[in-house]
């Protein structure tokens, strides 16, 4: 079973995410609401994937995610964003993330992204 940690600062996406992946057949390992949580959670569970908020209250997703390659170079993270943040998600793809996924979304595309990214080698 394919093991996931869910960054957002919001519960309601949070809880959103993890109940899409669960019915999914994912594990959910952990849930972090900021960086310095993710950063955390990402070497304690080491997951298979992080999906990862681009606005955080403690830092920014760009800072966490470079954060995350510099110790894990080959953790698979896909970045949420919010419509009309293509510059961020420009620059994250460019740091190592696989993918994203615009808020407001589908069941569907989470899926499909998450299914993509855990599928795919790790880029290095």
């Amino acid at each position: 079973m394919k093991r996931i940690l869910i960054v957002d600062d919001s519960f309601y996406m949070r809880t959103m995410l993890k109940n899409m992946l669960s019915d999914a057949g994912y594990e959910v390992v952990g849930e972090a609401p900021n960086g310095q949580t993710a950063l955390e959670l990402a070497k304690e569970t080491k997951p298979d994937l992080i999906t990862l908020d681009v606005i955080l209250p403690d830092n920014t997703g760009l800072d966490v995610l470079k954060g995350i390659k510099a110790e894990q170079p080959d953790m698979k993270v896909i970045i949420v964003s919010a419509v009309g943040q293509e510059v961020i998600v420009n620059e994250a793809m460019e740091y190592g993330a696989l993918s994203y996924i615009v808020k407001p979304f589908s069941e569907e595309k989470v899926l499909e992204v998450v299914s993509k990214a855990l599928s795919e080698e790790p880029k290095q």
